[in-house]
């Protein structure tokens, strides 16, 4: 998600027996996470809590998601006042492994919040969003969406591909 995860993420796998690949992204991130932060592959990390829909994502995406949560909940409190019903609140998870992928924080998140979207700027085809639907179709089934590529990809300007994409924060909303 940023550079203090990076580097955690490079000081695991120095440490981590067998087979790895870290993707990183050529764009800028801003800086999410203290130096204190706790990285540990295969656990996730929740940076948000709520209990309407969980987003689950991975890389410099988690900034958007973010963002994309405090859409939901600004559009739900203008729905609140109108229908007096309770916002939108979307918890966030840093799911930065993906295999071994934390299968205990994705069921916790299915139980609390009743629906998950994955957000990847990758193919939904083998990839975070395959992993968390394999995991809730065996163990908790819950309405799922994937924001992610659905065929390839092309190359260019980072902000304009995000939001032609759909990885923005008001897509992922």
């Amino acid at each position: 998600a940023d550079g203090p995860e990076t580097r955690k993420a490079v000081f695991a796998i120095a440490e981590h027996q067998g087979p790895v690949y870290l993707r990183l992204s050529r764009a800028p991130a801003p800086v999410f996470y203290g130096d204190d932060m706790r990285f540990e592959i295969g656990k996730g990390i929740r940076v948000r809590e709520g209990s309407d829909v969980a987003i689950i994502t991975t890389g410099t995406l988690l900034h958007n998601a973010i963002q994309a949560a405090a859409i939901l909940e600004a559009e739900g409190v203008r729905a609140a006042v109108l229908l007096e019903q309770e916002g939108i609140q979307a918890a966030v998870v840093d799911m930065h492994t993906v295999k071994p992928i934390d299968q205990n924080l994705i069921l916790e998140c299915a139980e609390q919040t009743g629906a998950i979207v994955t957000v990847e700027e990758h193919s939904i085809y083998g990839g975070l969003g395959s992993a968390v639907a394999e995991v809730l179709a065996e163990r908790c089934p819950v309405p799922m969406e994937r924001v992610g590529a659905v065929d390839f990809a092309e190359s260019g300007d980072y902000g304009q591909l995000m939001e032609k994409y759909g990885y923005g924060p008001e897509s992922i909303a």
